[in-house]
């Protein structure tokens, strides 16, 4: 009976230490090797948006691709780490259209192709994503001033075919 007992606090106290939530610096480590894991992948470009949040021991992933291939590599290398438990993969696929593709390509000419916007294209993945669906044009990520935000969206939505432009673009303060 007795050793029952210990038995029983045992997994007690192993299921409250699972369930306790994880220290700020537990977290800021998770979330810094999700993004960094998430920009690695090899297929994510600037037609794809990727982001995610950390509840606990618990990931979801959110977002758009164009690869169904690229949802799956997501959720297959932020579940090998350290200190994830469970991944939910909340990553919308977007449909297959040869217009939205023409569309793709002619806003990320007009954005990255006009003076001033087009630093932003210099980085391994530039911080400017360009998500198209059904002719609907979300313009996601972060720009330096607000400047560039509003230029970005006159850019894009000057697109031949372009039903709607949302500019969701970050002013981020980088250093």
């Amino acid at each position: 009976m007795k050793s029952i007992a210990i038995s029983l606090m045992l997994a007690v106290c192993v299921l409250a230490q699972s369930q306790r939530p994880l220290s700020d610096r537990g977290r800021t480590r998770i979330e810094r090797e999700v993004r960094h894991e998430l920009i690695m992948l090899p297929y994510y470009g600037v037609f794809d948006n990727l982001a995610f949040r950390v509840d606990g021991t618990t990931v979801t992933l959110i977002g758009q691709v164009t690869r169904p291939t690229l949802k799956q590599d997501a959720g297959r290398v932020v579940e090998q780490i350290e200190g994830v438990e469970k991944v939910e993969n909340q990553i919308e696929t977007l449909p297959l259209s040869p217009n939205d593709d023409r569309i793709r390509l002619a806003t990320y000419r007009e954005v990255y192709g006009r003076v001033g916007l087009d630093r932003y294209a210099l980085q391994a993945v530039p911080s400017i994503h360009i998500i198209v669906k059904n002719g609907d044009v979300t313009l996601e990520g972060g720009v330096n001033n607000e400047g560039d935000k509003n230029l970005a969206g006159l850019q894009a939505s000057g697109v031949s075919g372009v039903f709607s432009v949302t500019n969701n673009l970050r002013v981020e303060n980088r250093s």
